[in-house]
């Protein structure tokens, strides 16, 4: 089989990698369309209503719910098929116990189903991405409005609070006496806060700056902190109450953020002059190598991970002219020693937290 191409040139076809392609490219689109499944099923509660692994018809979950039976009908048939669901017969899906964990149960550091509460705000901005394409600029994080600051708060906030006080800054020498004894502390791209209130519950003689560039994120990170009944917990927008530069900080943290700033070399920069002689800096970002072929090799997530970078990450990073657009695969071990030790910065130490997605290191002047 031939086709003619847009050049005038005939290129030979292969049948079956004709149909491999068309299957690759079906799939994925099947797979667009099983994450607007998880969507609903989230953000409609169907995953909880099905906790405790007992298969369901459709009908009793509309029961439970008090949804149209015609419609989770249809749902839930597409997460069976999907695997998403097992079916057990007669009609009857459930939710495996690693389904639950995944899908319905928040307290579980493996839940994910958060990540999906803005996915009609993500997928929304393609239609914007023509124009960055030519542009060259991209998007900040605020365009995905403030269900985009609730989203990622969900994804990331199930590790913070079943892990980074009791096992991940225990690891860190010297500072959980440091913080029980009172310490001031930055978190750099703070997001809602999440993570600076678990450490003020766990530290309440300590302080915690928040600094943020989105808004939206910053207004939900105060109702939180109002909400946890904390005093010792603070936001700051950059642009209104940068870093300070006069080292009064004996903690600093970013957590998967580094890689979305447009300029995150002057950012570690910035954390150098922030820092205490003696204080420590605990760094999480993407698992990533320095090559495209690595991070295609080793890292079974690669293409969607390219692919959130477009509509995300890199756009970010992108959002002012000159942003360095490092992605989400962009900050690679190398390239994070290279801008803190050119930042003043002479140790660089990994840090293994046996976390799937992120790297870890901690930092020292």
């Amino acid at each position: 089989m031939s086709v003619e191409s847009g050049s005038g040139s005939e290129r030979a076809i292969d049948p079956d990698a004709l149909r491999d392609m068309a299957r690759k490219v079906f799939g994925a689109f099947g797979g667009a369309v099983t994450s607007a499944m998880i969507y609903l099923g989230d953000a409609l509660g169907l995953y909880r209503a099905m906790a405790g692994g007992e298969p369901v018809t459709s009908a009793e979950l509309a029961d439970r719910t008090g949804l149209s039976e015609r419609w989770l009908r249809e749902w839930i048939q597409q997460q069976g098929a999907a695997g998403v669901l097992e079916y057990r017969g007669d009609d009857r899906f459930a939710l495996t116990a690693e389904g639950e964990a995944v899908l319905a149960d928040e307290s579980h550091p493996a839940f994910g189903a958060g990540f999906f509460s803005h996915f009609p705000q993500t997928m929304a901005v393609a239609e914007r991405l023509p124009e960055a394409f030519q542009s060259g600029l991209g998007l900040p994080y605020d365009v995905f409005g403030a269900e985009g600051a609730a989203g990622i708060e969900r994804g990331f906030a199930p590790w913070f609070r079943s892990l980074l006080v009791p096992m991940a800054l225990p690891r860190v020498d010297g500072v959980v006496a440091r913080l029980e004894a009172g310490l001031e502390v930055a978190d750099v791209g703070c997001g809602t806060g999440v993570a600076m209130i678990e450490m003020g519950r766990a530290f309440p003689k300590s302080t915690f700056h928040g600094y943020e560039l989105s808004r939206h994120a910053i207004e939900r990170g105060r109702a939180n902190a109002a909400e946890a009944g904390l005093s010792n917990v603070a936001f700051h927008h950059v642009d209104e109450e940068p870093l300070p530069d006069d080292g009064r900080f004996g903690f600093v943290t970013t957590f998967d953020c580094l890689h979305d700033m447009t300029d995150p070399a002057g950012a570690v920069a910035g954390i150098r002059r922030a820092i205490a002689d003696d204080g420590c800096w605990l760094v999480a970002d993407i698992k990533c190598h320095a090559s495209y072929e690595e991070n295609v090799a080793q890292n079974p997530m690669a293409a969607m991970m390219y692919g959130t970078s477009v509509m995300t990450c890199m756009s970010s990073a992108l959002s002012e002219e000159g942003g360095a657009g490092l992605g989400t695969l962009g900050l690679h071990p190398g390239l994070l020693e290279q801008m803190a030790r050119e930042a003043g910065f002479r140790e660089v130490e990994s840090l293994e937290l046996d976390h799937p997605v992120n790297a870890f290191y901690v930092v020292r002047p």
